[in-house]
């Protein structure tokens, strides 16, 4: 069974930075695009950033700048390095991964992201 794991989500204050982690079992993703996505309360899920298995990256607008991702060369893990983080920043980050069609396939369940301002 293939399962996204996603850790290092906390409280932090405006400024601060996290990173966040997401272990994958049952497979490994070193062919596939990873990436993260966000929900924020009463909102829909949108877009963070993604990396291909080459190392491409691409982001949101909204954290260009801030956030960086990362991944390691096995396909086991990616990363999500936030850097001045801001209040509208507070969401569950899940972690995702694409099929062989590159559709957004597999999904964490997410971690808690909480900035006060």
């Amino acid at each position: 069974q293939v399962q996204l794991a996603e850790s290092g989500g906390g409280l932090v204050q405006a400024g601060d930075s996290l990173r966040l982690s997401c272990a994958a079992s049952g497979r490994t993703f070193n062919y596939r695009t990873m990436g993260w996505f966000r929900r924020a309360p009463g909102q829909e899920r949108e877009f963070v950033a993604r990396i291909t298995s080459n190392g491409a990256t691409y982001y949101a607008d909204s954290v260009k700048g801030r956030f960086t991702i990362s991944r390691d060369s096995a396909g086991n893990s990616e990363y999500l390095q936030m850097n001045s983080l801001k209040p509208e920043d507070t969401a569950v980050y899940i972690c995702a991964a694409t099929s062989a069609l590159g559709s957004w396939t597999y999904w964490g369940q997410g971690t808690q992201v909480t900035v006060s301002s």
